[in-house]
């Protein structure tokens, strides 16, 4: 029998991505999505539903999460769901969560990634122990002309 475990989800976050690594090294990081859903009753009555999903990323991309994203900023995410269980003195204990393979930035340069402030007024942040990426200058437009004659235009 075939299957399709594929996920995409589009929404906020609902706190700061939290970046740790494994005993061998590969980053891990974790954070929480809030995806809304607007619908109309029968009764003509609008309403939001809020979906909260925990997301985990590994390896490079959960790095560039965590040095761009914070709470509330927008972000796509694919991935896939996983299933984990666990005992507790309570009894057993299970949740669904989403292990992210892929996200686009969302929202233009002030609702997503950007060098811009925040609605908190901070910059991203970037990885522990790294220094900030240099920003290339923008540079000025030339000034130098074409030298092309009329007939060698083909149009």
């Amino acid at each position: 029998m075939a299957s399709l475990n594929k996920v995409f989800l589009m929404g906020n976050l609902t706190r700061d991505p939290e970046l740790r690594y494994t005993p061998s090294g590969t980053p891990v990081c974790e954070f929480g999505l809030a995806v809304n859903r607007t619908y109309t009753t029968r009764d003509g009555e609008k309403r939001d539903e809020t979906c909260f999903v925990d997301v985990t990323m590994w390896g490079r991309r959960g790095v560039v999460i965590s040095e761009y994203f914070t709470k509330g900023r927008p972000i796509f995410v694919e991935g896939r769901l996983n299933y984990d269980s666990w005992e507790t003195s309570e009894g057993r204990r299970s949740k669904l969560t989403v292990v992210a393979e892929n996200f686009e930035f969302i929202g233009g340069r002030g609702g997503a990634a950007s060098d811009s402030p925040g609605r908190d007024g901070e910059r991203p942040r970037p990885a522990e122990g790294r220094p900030p990426r240099e920003q290339p200058e923008p540079q000025e437009p030339s000034e130098e002309g074409f030298d092309v004659a009329d007939d060698e235009i083909p149009f």
